[in-house]
């Protein structure tokens, strides 16, 4: 991942770690690239409820990851995203604690 879209990545994540409407729709764009099957996928309106920088870090990620050619995941942020699933998706976390 090049520098530009890191930053806009980790500006995405660090605002879904909070709790606003901004945060959970930033916590849905960034789910739905890990695993949109079980966590949900992204609603292409919510990007007219978030604010224009926001929406434009949205764009970054997704326009890096467009120009990937295959599926590209940042797993070097693996602890970050499960700590989003547990906060944003509990029923999801919880049935995956269960089964290990």
């Amino acid at each position: 991942m090049d520098d530009w879209t890191r930053a806009a990545f980790e500006r995405l994540l660090n605002l879904a770690q909070s709790d606003t409407g901004q945060s959970r729709r930033a916590a849905n764009f960034l789910l739905a690239w890990w695993n949109a099957d079980s966590l949900g996928g992204f609603d292409m309106g919510d990007l007219f409820r978030v604010d224009s920088a926001i929406a434009a870090d949205m764009a970054t990620v997704f326009t890096w990851l467009a120009g990937q050619g295959v599926a590209t995941y940042p797993t070097e942020y693996r602890a970050s995203i499960e700590k989003l699933i547990e906060e944003w998706r509990p029923d999801v976390w919880a049935k995956s604690r269960a089964s290990n």
